[in-house]
């Protein structure tokens, strides 16, 4: 049995460094290079977010071989040595990105930790801008995915209605995520909405067919309170800039039902707009379908986003496969919110797809097959199976064909919402773009800046 412990004590010296005798410390010779042990995980995270007047403890390390005496330890912010302790309190006086490391040195040789802190500013001054270029985020979306460059306003789809009292905001709260963007926007001058949706039906931001999460939680007074207090709460908490009711709920086999939703979203947008701070920016997203006759108004939006895709007519037993968000659908979808309900066309965004639709299977007339033979893809997807994809809108190297907009159409839409009056256009799903010169929002920001 003694023989057995010392084995797995030796076993276990591999990383404590702790032999069989209790305080005797494991022989060390000129080659060994050192080591960092993070027993908190306080390195762990990619990007550490804090606020500012916030304070970021890094503790709880082992060094080996210990240090003073044997080992040199020293931290460093952005490349300044701050302390040779073997632990650090970094405590910022201004928002920004700070890079901490510590190392440690032996005998010439060095072992490094680093951690990325992001400090989001008390204040900020939001960029200016002539047209809103907006990256709307789904609920997968990351900082990360922004070129914060290209974009004057940032929503983040976070929060989902499951009832009446409750809204999952699980999305923007793993790994800080919501925190990450939130403080990126405002050190780049971005302002970053909450949107706020019933359940999606995948990657086209359109209802769940018959889903009424949202729209009954918001039918009646008592209800809507309930769901403005926790939705103040939130952004209050989150230093979020405002809201964007993503109303998604519409689509329901009973007319009355859609109707009531559609028209309670009105009473809603005035009543959270009164309860969030002066200055925050609430916004709604609606569709074009026969449910726009039921809006009442919403001019109290400080503006409003137009889902102006997908026309509907290529899905269904038998739809010719075809461009489902043409440049003429764009212009009569953004053309019903202006000659139909009368909005001025410097309160509409309009919106563009970062997707296409896939065609699974097709018919003897080389048509859509049926309901279940079709499906989305990410704009990244469709460019990484075909790379000549940005330059046209049509592949036939995806199943039986994919059409989506690239390039040249993203181009001509942000040519017309510029040149007649439009207040912006409006990116979904930001995270569903590439980077570089194949990007869609590229092509809007140079466009519309």
């Amino acid at each position: 049995m003694k023989k057995l412990a010392c084995l797995i004590l030796t076993i276990v010296s591999l990383f404590a460094f702790n032999g069989c005798k209790n305080g005797e410390e494991m022989q060390i010779d000129d080659n060994f290079h050192p080591r960092i042990f993070d027993n908190n995980g306080v390195f762990i995270a990619r990007t550490r977010v804090i606020n500012q007047g916030q304070s970021a403890v890094y503790n709880g390390l082992t060094f080996s071989p210990k240090p003073f005496e044997k080992t040199k330890i020293v931290w460093k912010v952005d490349g300044q040595q701050v302390s040779t302790d073997t632990a650090y309190t970094f405590t910022p006086t201004a928002g920004g990105e700070y890079e901490l490391r510590v190392e440690a040195t032996y005998n010439g040789q060095t072992s490094t930790r680093i951690s990325n802190i992001l400090v989001s500013p008390d204040t900020y001054t939001p960029k200016d801008y002539t047209h809103v270029i907006m990256a709307y985020l789904s609920e997968n979306g990351k900082a990360t995915d922004i070129d914060w460059s290209k974009v004057t306003h940032v929503a983040f789809n976070g929060a989902r209605v499951i009832s009446s009292t409750a809204i999952d905001y699980s999305k923007g709260n793993t790994n800080q995520n919501i925190d990450e963007i939130v403080a990126r926007g405002h050190i780049n001058g971005v302002p970053v909405l909450l949107g706020i949706t019933g359940r999606l039906s995948g990657i086209d931001g359109w209802s769940l067919y018959n889903s009424t999460d949202f729209g009954l939680s918001i039918n009646t007074a008592d209800k809507r309170a309930t769901l403005i207090e926790n939705i103040k709460t939130y952004v209050a908490n989150r230093k979020l800039d405002g809201v964007d009711i993503m109303m998604t709920d519409l689509g329901n086999d009973s007319y009355d039902v859609s109707a009531e939703m559609t028209r309670s979203v009105a009473p809603f947008l005035n009543e959270l707009k009164a309860a969030l701070p002066a200055g925050a920016i609430v916004t709604a997203t609606v569709t074009v379908n026969y449910l726009h006759w039921e809006y009442l108004s919403l001019m109290a939006a400080d503006w409003i986003n137009v889902h102006a895709f997908e026309d509907g007519l290529t899905v269904g037993p038998g739809a010719p496969r075809g461009q489902p968000s043409s440049l003429q659908f764009m212009i009569d979808a953004a053309n019903i919110w202006v000659n139909t309900k009368g909005y001025p066309k410097d309160k509409l965004v309009i919106g563009i797809p970062a997707f296409g639709l896939r065609y699974d299977a097709i018919d003897a007339n080389g048509n859509n097959l049926s309901w279940g033979s079709y499906g989305y893809m990410m704009y990244k997807d469709i460019v990484a199976a075909d790379a000549s994809a940005p330059q046209n809108e049509h592949t036939d190297k995806i199943a039986q064909g994919a059409y989506y907009n690239g390039l040249p159409l993203v181009t001509q839409k942000a040519d017309y919402i510029k040149t007649n009056g439009f207040k912006g256009a409006y990116l979904w799903a930001e995270d569903y773009d590439v980077a570089g010169t194949s990007s869609l929002l590229n092509v809007v920001s140079n466009k519309l800046k």
